[in-house]
């Protein structure tokens, strides 16, 4: 029977059995990678399996609105930071103040000494501490050298890092975490999801269920991408630009208007699009939209991406 911690967690029931076999034989390892997309129930399986490894014998709702609200003493969340006048601030923190956001964020090696720092110490209320790192994947190689060390000594606690595969960490840091794998969810688990957070309006845009691909974190994700997007641009680039100028002037439109997450988000939503036509021609557009996706993941300037690439889609 699965825990009251896991029973918000719906289609993860072999890393539910995995992780709660761990806590109930006592072979918790001191590090655990859950690897899967985006969106399926990692970051809840980690707050759900902190829970347990906090309070192993019981899981009072007191502990549990502590680990929601990331208050816990020997709990320590790290997420993926801006760098701000100096200062980091995580997507939500930016978000509040306006900040425009034109790179991703990353784990930075700050961080990971802050990760060592804290694990220097004995947990103060259980008997171990319980560190998650969100997107582990956006680590530098140098923040992911530093962890290396902790990793191989983490003492009384036990890390989690949640990335998309294995493949997008060293395979270092991969060798020294045991790996849980977390799947896409069947249209009906995706029903459910989204109908028990009160978004069951997605089920009726076949198109970002397309892009989410069982991936109901996906879904709100994009939906909430879409509402960000101005509906005249959104219906303007389904086709490509009819001429070198119209492509220059949406080019601007998105650098200007458009955080780089939602631009992001627009290459997915264009290759879709264009794959749906599903034509030798189109081809050639999916492989410039994904060439443009590296160029904005590797903090090129979007309008000079964008304009390459509309440029490029120009129907001859």
């Amino acid at each position: 029977m699965v825990s009251a911690a896991f029973v918000s967690l719906i289609g993860q029931s072999q890393a539910i059995e995995l992780l709660e076999s761990a806590v109930a034989q006592q072979h918790v390892a001191p590090a655990y990678l859950f690897v899967g997309p985006e969106g399926v129930g990692r970051s809840l399986a980690a707050s759900a399996w902190a829970e347990q490894l906090l309070s192993p014998t019981k899981s009072p709702s007191s502990l549990r609105h502590r680990i929601q609200q990331r208050n816990h003493p020997d709990l320590l969340w790290v997420e993926p930071t801006y760098l701000h006048q100096g200062k980091r601030l995580t997507a939500t923190e930016a978000m509040d103040i306006g900040l425009r956001r034109k790179s991703p964020p990353q784990i930075r090696l700050e961080q990971v000494r802050e990760i060592s720092r804290y694990l220097s110490r004995p947990p103060l209320e259980a008997e171990r501490a319980v560190v998650v790192i969100e997107q582990a994947e956006t680590m530098a190689e140098s923040a992911a050298n530093g962890l290396l060390k902790t990793l191989e000594e983490p003492g009384r606690a036990t890390l989690i890092l949640l990335a998309p595969d294995r493949s997008a960490l060293l395979p270092t840091l991969v060798s020294r975490c045991q790996q849980v794998a977390f799947r896409r969810l069947s249209a009906a688990e995706m029903q459910q999801v989204l109908t028990q957070s009160g978004q069951a309006e997605i089920l009726a845009h076949p198109e970002i269920l397309a892009i989410a691909q069982g991936s109901p974190g996906q879904a709100i994700a994009s939906w909430q991408q879409r509402q960000a997007i101005p509906a005249e641009l959104l219906q303007a680039l389904r086709q490509p630009p009819a001429t070198l100028r119209q492509a220059l002037e949406q080019a601007r439109h998105i650098a200007k208007t458009l955080e780089i997450e939602t631009q992001l988000w627009l290459v997915d939503y264009l290759q879709h699009q264009y794959w749906q036509v599903s034509t030798t021609a189109s081809i050639p557009y999916l492989q410039q939209l994904e060439q443009a996706r590296q160029h904005l993941l590797g903090f090129v300037q979007p309008r000079l991406v964008w304009e390459v690439t509309l440029m490029q889609l120009v129907r001859s």
